[in-house]
């Protein structure tokens, strides 16, 4: 067979600029541009993207019967030191009995021992802002077996979680509900007594429209957050739990709105107070519940008092511990919280008051005459 010839024809060369500058100054221009161009900054990255834990002196103890009913001048400024600066102090003596305390907890570890498999329809959403919240200590520690540092259930006054937990636990839940109830009664007592003391000198004056303490898009009022803390198996995972623990709550931060924070904690080791800002920790006071600022409170301050999340932290334990967080939220902030102005009357009022005093003396000096 012949050969075939393929009639092939080498592409036209390129066209170089004529005139002073050579295709080689042309590279060399070409090489500059790119080079600077695409040129890569060296970036520094931080050694640890979140704070970095100090340790505190312990926040100021505070006795309640003095800052609330004395109005005693060194508590009032201690307390008000202590917001604006660590966003926490420790309260004493505020009544709350101890056997309250202790018979609320006893009954809230009932609720961890729901199975799994129920424990689905009650995990927390943002339609459902109750229910269980499982969390571990960090992804390596997950893999192993008794690896599980901590479990949440938050408990509020709505009727659903009501429902949906008796289906579960007929006899169980109802106690414990009534426990908490009874408890939660009392903590928003001392919160409804303290909160206006750590208004009334704020730098700026409290308006009524200023007061817009609304959930986000639920308003639950003040809520429980139960924590089941497992006893402490090895200690070389407290590191990993402990930076998990900060990244998670520094991205999630509260999911509820509220003026303050009573953490009731009695057995804990150590109590964290984190921010954006900082980590600090301290060992709290035996019997002492430890009030936390929250975003509302930060707000109607205009940034004067902190917001910060508190957790306590049981080390060594040989035992499932459990802790509580209230976090306060006033139903009707606007009649609640009371300012340095206090209450007027209108002149309708006063108009309307003159009246019936007026017609109610009239009416006393006819029945006098005729009496007599």
């Amino acid at each position: 067979m012949p050969e075939a010839v393929v009639d092939f024809r080498a592409p036209p060369p390129s066209p170089v600029a004529s005139g002073r500058r050579s295709s080689v100054t042309n590279d060399e221009v070409l090489t500059e541009f790119l080079e600077s161009s695409l040129r890569v900054p060296d970036l520094v990255l931080p050694d640890k993207f979140f704070p970095k834990q100090k340790l505190l002196e312990t926040p100021p103890k505070v006795d309640f019967v003095s800052l609330c009913f004395h109005r005693d001048e060194a508590e009032c400024d201690a307390v008000l030191d202590a917001m604006a600066k660590i966003g926490c102090f420790q309260l004493m003596n505020h009544g709350i009995p101890r056997e309250l305390v202790v018979s609320a907890a006893e009954a809230a570890a009932g609720v961890f021992g729901v199975p799994p498999v129920k424990r689905e329809a009650l995990m927390r959403s943002p339609e459902k802002p109750w229910g269980y919240e499982e969390y571990h200590g960090g992804e390596e520690e997950e893999e192993e077996e008794g690896s599980e540092m901590c479990e949440e259930f938050v408990w509020c006054r709505e009727d659903e979680l009501k429902l949906n937990m008796e289906g579960i636990s007929p006899i169980g839940y109802p106690n414990f509900s009534k426990k908490m109830e009874k408890l939660m009664l009392r903590i928003e007592t001392v919160a409804e007594k303290i909160l206006p003391v750590i208004l009334e000198k704020i730098p700026r004056k409290i308006e009524v429209d200023d007061m817009d303490l609304v959930h986000h898009g639920h308003d639950v009022g003040t809520v429980c957050c139960i924590y089941k803390h497992c006893r402490d198996n090895r200690e070389d995972q407290w590191p990993n739990s402990l930076k998990y623990d900060v990244i998670r709550m520094l991205i999630r931060g509260t999911d509820y709105s509220h003026s303050l924070g009573f953490h009731v904690c009695d057995g804990s080791t150590e109590f964290h107070v984190y921010s954006k800002k900082s980590w600090l920790s301290f060992c709290p006071e035996e019997g002492a519940i430890i009030i936390t600022g929250g975003d509302e409170t930060q707000r109607m301050s205009d940034g004067h008092y902190k917001h910060v999340i508190g957790r306590p932290i049981f080390r060594g334990k040989n035992e499932d511990s459990i802790s509580m967080a209230f976090l306060y939220h006033p139903t009707n902030a606007k009649n609640d919280i009371q300012t340095n102005s206090g209450r007027t009357i209108s002149l309708a009022q006063q108009a309307i008051l003159a009246i019936i005093l007026t017609l109610m003396y009239h009416v006393l000096i006819s029945v006098t005459k005729f009496l007599n």
